[in-house]
């Protein structure tokens, strides 16, 4: 049997993995002295005082060694194989963490068959792919063609998000002081992506509004060329709003109930708060990997 490891950073909830063969392990949130598992908080509650957080933005830390051998390890001994798909290795050292972790179990049980893949995004642009590789499983597919299943959804999905603010993201890095200043001077708000495996900005604009605009304008374009296959929106912070704005616009657009769904709090406090979709396409878009890609960055046949 394959079985199917990922992380929290995917933002799965547990309702859509009953009865999947998927693993989760979980990332850690870090504030105020306490090491928080993620897989364990209420997210609501987290994400009620994040607006306040900008001068003591909590950290975020990778599954220990231990932690990914053990999981690892359960598999082996039970005979069974590994697919793995994880956080991007762009925005997260985890990945690295497992593949040291699969080849020492690797070297404890030769006959551990296995298959990491990157998933060059976070979110749900990470979890459409785990979902279609647990379909793959069910339809008795065998590792390569999970991995054909995979890497054929990594590049028909696409996540599209606005912050709030610049500020969270200049805190952590992810852009310089000067075009935060300049962002907040002029009230400049982005629309961000994802591409080969780091955030990318996709537009700068006035409002956030016209951001959210300019974001149905990328899905409806995508969904014209490309077909439509599934979609998400997902919020950092305020629930209400992302709630109020999958009702009226996004709904309407793919004519069915839409989920709305909170981001990993390891994303989130990298990003601050947010409002996007994570959507699958039928077929391939070019955005995501302009040159090529993804490979599979480590397999033990």
């Amino acid at each position: 049997m394959i079985r199917i490891v990922t992380d929290t950073v995917a933002s799965i909830p547990a309702d859509m993995l009953e009865g999947k063969p998927v693993d989760v392990v979980s990332l850690f949130v870090n504030r105020d002295g306490v090491s928080h598992v993620e897989a364990d908080m209420d997210i609501e509650t987290f994400y009620s005082g994040i607006s306040g957080w900008i001068d003591d933005i909590p950290t975020s830390s990778q599954p220990s060694q231990q932690v990914l051998e053990e999981a690892f390890s359960r598999i082996a001994q039970a005979g069974d194989e590994l697919l793995g798909i994880f956080v991007s290795s762009g925005l997260s050292g985890t990945y690295n963490g497992v593949v040291r972790a699969a080849h020492a179990v690797k070297s404890r049980i030769p006959e551990f068959k296995f298959a990491l893949m990157d998933s060059y995004s976070c979110a749900f642009d990470e979890g459409w792919s785990i979902l279609e590789a647990a379909e793959a499983v069910r339809k008795g597919f065998d590792l390569n063609k999970c991995i054909e299943a995979v890497t054929t959804s990594m590049k028909a999905t696409r996540f599209l998000f606005t912050p709030e603010t610049l500020a969270f993201l200049q805190k952590g890095g992810r852009i310089g002081n000067a075009a935060a200043l300049l962002g907040n001077l002029v009230r400049l708000v982005p629309v961000l992506t994802v591409v080969d495996s780091k955030a990318a900005t996709l537009a700068k604009v006035r409002q956030r509004k016209k951001a959210l605009e300019r974001i149905l304008t990328v899905f409806k374009e995508d969904v014209e060329a490309y077909g439509f296959k599934n979609i998400i929106v997902h919020y950092i912070g305020d629930k209400a709003p992302a709630v109020e704005w999958a009702k009226n616009a996004i709904e309407p657009l793919v004519g069915k109930a839409v989920r709305v769904s909170p981001v990993s709090p390891v994303v989130g406090v990298h990003v601050g708060p947010a409002i996007g979709i994570a959507y699958e396409c039928e077929r391939a878009m070019p955005y995501k990997f302009p040159n090529g890609g993804p490979p599979v960055l480590s397999y033990e046949g």
